[in-house]
Order: C-alpha cells, then sequence, then structure tokens
C-alpha cells in the first residue's frame, strides 16, 4: 500500500505519523485477520459490505473475495436470490418472463425486506427487550374539566443490539450510542414514534410478548397545584421476552 503512494500522498498528524482515516470499529476485525489469516465474525453482522471495502483499501484482496456478497452489487441481486434462497427464485422465475430487469430487483428487494422483517421462527433467537417512557397527562381546560391526554415524550430501548434492530429497524434512533457491536447491549436506543402501541405491535409481529411490567404512579412530584403537570408525570417500562 504505501509502495504505491508517494510520501506526500500520505496524511501525518502532528508528530509526523501516517494518518488513515477509517472506520476504527471495523479495523478491530482487520487486525484480527492480519494475526492468523482467519476471519470469525458475529452471529448478526450487517456490515459485511463496509469490511469489504476495508479490506480493499488495506488491498487484503483475498479477504475482500471472502467477504463479497453478490447482494451488495445492484446488477446481481437476482442471482443471489436464484442461489441463496430456493423459494425466492422459484417466485421470481415464475413472473421473470413478463417484467423487465428493473423490475425484477425492485421485486427481489422487496422480498427480501419483508423476509428481513418477518424472520422465520428458526432464526428467531430468544431474549429480552425492555421499553420504557415517561408520560405525563394534562390537566383539562375548563370546558374540558374531565380532559386527560397522555403525552409520551420519548421511547426508550434497552436490550442486546442486535434484537433492538431486527425488531425496529428504521425507527429506531441510534444516535446516542452509536456503532454499538451487535452483540453487546445498550440502554441509549429510542424509537423515533411516540406510540407505545406501534412498538407493543412491532414486538408481537417478531414473536416477542409482555413479562413483567412496573411504573411510578402519578403524583410522585410534591406540588401543592394539581394543575402543575409534572404532577401528573410517571415512569414506566415493559419487559418483552422470546422464547
Amino acid at each position: 500500500m504505501f509502495s504505491q503512494k508517494t510520501p506526500k500522498d500520505l496524511a501525518r498528524d502532528s508528530k509526523g505519523r501516517y494518518f488513515l482515516d477509517r472506520d476504527g470499529f471495523l479495523f478491530r476485525y482487520i487486525l484480527d485477520y492480519l494475526r492468523d489469516l482467519n476471519l470469525v465474525l458475529p452471529d448478526y453482522f450487517p456490515e459485511k459490505c463496509r469490511l469489504q471495502r476495508e479490506a480493499e483499501f488495506f488491498q487484503l484482496h483475498d479477504l475482500s473475495k471472502h467477504l463479497s456478497p453478490k447482494v451488495c452489487k445492484e446488477d446481481s441481486i437476482s442471482e443471489d436470490i436464484s442461489q441463496g434462497d430456493p423459494e425466492e427464485a422459484a417466485f421470481l422465475s415464475s413472473v421473470g418472463g413478463s417484467i423487465t430487469s428493473m423490475e425484477t430487483l425492485r421485486l427481489a428487494a422487496s422480498v427480501r425486506s419483508a423476509n428481513l422483517r418477518s424472520p422465520s421462527l428458526e432464526s428467531r433467537r430468544p431474549g429480552y427487550i425492555t421499553i420504557g417512557y415517561r408520560g405525563s397527562y394534562t390537566i383539562g381546560r375548563d370546558i374540558q374539566t374531565d380532559a386527560k391526554f397522555r403525552r409520551v415524550a420519548r421511547i426508550t430501548v434497552c436490550g442486546k443490539t442486535s434484537l433492538a434492530k431486527e425488531v425496529f429497524g428504521d425507527t429506531l434512533n441510534e444516535s446516542r450510542d452509536p456503532d454499538r457491536p451487535p452483540e453487546r447491549y445498550t440502554s441509549r436506543y429510542y424509537l423515533k414514534f411516540n406510540f407505545l402501541e406501534q412498538a407493543f405491535d412491532k414486538l408481537t409481529e417478531v414473536g416477542f410478548h409482555m413479562v413483567a411490567c412496573s411504573s411510578t404512579g402519578t403524583c410522585a412530584y410534591a406540588s401543592n397545584d394539581p394543575s402543575e403537570d409534572k404532577v401528573w408525570t410517571s415512569y414506566t417500562e415493559y419487559v418483552f421476552c422470546r422464547d
């Protein structure tokens, strides 16, 4: 790598050391491979395409070839399906004669996306996910003296990273704990929506069921003014399990 670049092409830090601006998290797998030329990845590792890009940068051609999934190339998605999933291949072959190649790609992507949202029972790993939220009930105005409206500021998600991503997908906000390895636990994720029932539906769809619940109850905040919203604030947690 260094022989193909002149010293001027390579950045250096303030101490004169060569600086490679690459993904630090993925570099751990590069180092592991360099130690014994053997690559061991976690069971759930969705960043193979990015790791392949790192392998290409460091000119580890054997590692790059090993990581090269056909699904990374848009022009070979259908080929990847025909080799990897007989059911999807049969479905595409039954309609392939009447659709264009671009439509085939879109259809293949939709089929794969549906399978990712609804994994088979065999691929569902057991585990726990805890849903927490701090909510409050607003006091009704003079014309609505008996009205109480629940307000949910944020729904937090605690559990193993891989399970949280499997259940909530793109609706999971990882900004407070990015680059968390798939097999590690986190309590800093939260959802991009504020509807508890929507979170419950997503958990139910993939086989989770609630096993415990706890709450502080309202009126935990001491105040002499019952119209103050903080009086009606509570914190609740729901524990979901998949056997």
